[in-house]
């Protein structure tokens, strides 16, 4: 099947936070005045964690929003990384964390239903509260990819994998090209070109 048109659908960059947990996702969508939708990979820590407390929120990432942050939430995961601990953070109504340095907004959620989805998970879930941090403009996953060089973490619903390429061990970014040049840094971790490990 050819997808390049469902790379034209606009997206928005959003970290999940629920109890000990988070993830960036750019599957987060409003469909009615008070309820979402996220669609998250079942093999991730934080849908796990949704499903066992029921409630999550969402802050909306801002263009401002450090590389480090999004190395910290889309390429590690929660089950042996505290991902909060070098961030400034507040706690929501619902006793859970957010970044709040370069986020837009916050949105608490309280889960309703989900659907299985083979590999992962749609939540539907009720708004109940939401809450303004900032007026910076805010984060595309077009912007994301273009101005930040930002990649698709392996289990973002939207990745696919590269045909060749050279991946960083470290934090997972891809590399897509036949030739790596000798003085290439991840733009993700800062990792050198030495360090990269050929795909095909």
């Amino acid at each position: 099947m050819n997808k390049e048109g469902l790379r034209k659908l606009t997206y928005g960059v959003y970290i999940i936070n629920t109890i000990n947990s988070g993830c960036i996702v750019n599957t987060l969508t409003q469909v009615t005045s008070d309820r979402v939708i996220v669609a998250i990979n079942k093999e991730n820590y934080t849908n796990q964690m949704i499903k066992k407390h029921k409630k999550f929120n969402a802050t909306v990432l801002t263009q401002n929003t450090d590389m480090k942050v999004i190395q910290t939430f889309g390429f590690t995961s929660s089950k042996d990384t505290d991902k909060y601990e070098n961030f400034n953070t507040e706690i929501d109504n619902s006793g859970i964390k957010y970044i709040k340095d370069h986020m837009a907004s916050l949105i608490e959620c309280e889960i309703e239903n989900e659907i299985d989805l083979d590999t992962h998970t749609i939540f539907i879930a009720k708004v109940i509260n939401t809450k303004n941090l900032s007026d910076e403009e805010v984060m595309t996953y077009d912007y994301y990819h273009k101005v930040k060089n930002g990649v698709t973490p392996p289990k973002a619903p939207t990745y696919e994998k590269s045909k060749i390429g050279y991946r960083c061990p470290i934090c997972g970014y891809v590399y897509e090209g036949d030739t790596l040049p000798d003085d290439y840094i991840c733009p993700i971790c800062g990792a050198p070109a030495s360090i990269f490990e050929k795909i095909e």
